[in-house]
């Protein structure tokens, strides 16, 4: 069955995104199993963390807490679970979220492999839940959340909008952002063809695909050009 199980501190923050528009949908039709889990559940006395040892500000998630909540809920000694799934955890220093990550991702579940996610919080995790109980890590970019939930809910819409049946229309996934690895999809517009002012491109009024496919093509080119050129200004003024 595919899945994805995702361990957090407020489920709810996760459940509200997810399980809205087409994704949520394709999860109340079966396509694959969501749950998530409270790790408050799984605490001695409720509490997940801790004072970190050797000092210093925040408190961590403990490790015993994730072990607990990985048994109770897969039956096998929580170290083994990362050869049944793929674990990710969620951490600034992380993998950056990209699309062909994604795609990976989703045809592991196709092909049987489930995804269980693992939000950070506070002042983050043991590393023994990364470095013993992970697989690998992830995270949004370089910035600091106050949670994973935010993480684990973008990670589970990208992916299960890829998985086939998600969509009502599977060729909504061709020429979009990011279909091809860098690219970005092309300037959309509707009606009405002119407001206060603003006009949309004659071309795509024309009725001539050739030149439609081409204009599309040339503004996709342009705007992943300038998405790269502000990406590296934005570099060299870190520098």
């Amino acid at each position: 069955m595919k899945s994805i199980d995702v361990f957090c501190v407020f489920p709810e923050a996760v459940e509200a995104t997810v399980r809205l528009g087409v994704v949520g949908r394709a999860i109340e039709r079966g396509l694959l199993a969501f749950r998530t889990f409270d790790l408050r559940e799984y605490a001695p006395g409720g509490r997940i963390d801790d004072a970190p040892f050797g000092g210093g500000a925040g408190m961590v998630i403990r490790v015993d807490v994730v072990v607990r909540a990985f048994e109770e809920v897969y039956g096998v000694p929580a170290r083994q679970v990362r050869e049944l799934r793929r674990v990710v955890v969620t951490e600034p220093g992380g993998r950056e979220l990209e699309q062909d990550y994604v795609w990976e991702l989703a045809q592991g579940i196709e092909g049987g492999q489930g995804l269980t996610v693992v939000c950070g919080r506070y002042g983050g995790m043991d590393e023994r839940v990364s470095g013993v109980l992970a697989t690998e890590a992830i995270s949004l970019g370089s910035f600091v959340l106050s949670g994973g939930e935010i993480v684990a809910a973008a990670l589970s819409d990208a992916v299960i909008r890829l998985l086939d049946g998600a969509l009502g229309n599977s060729e909504s996934l061709v020429g979009e952002s990011f279909s091809r690895k860098h690219e970005l999809g092309p300037p959309q517009y509707t009606r009405p063809a002119v407001w206060d002012g603003e006009e949309v491109p004659a071309v795509l009024l024309s009725g001539n695909h050739e030149r439609i496919r081409a204009w599309r093509q040339e503004e996709a080119r342009g705007r992943a050009i300038a998405r790269a050129e502000a990406g590296d200004g934005r570099r060299k003024e870190a520098e």
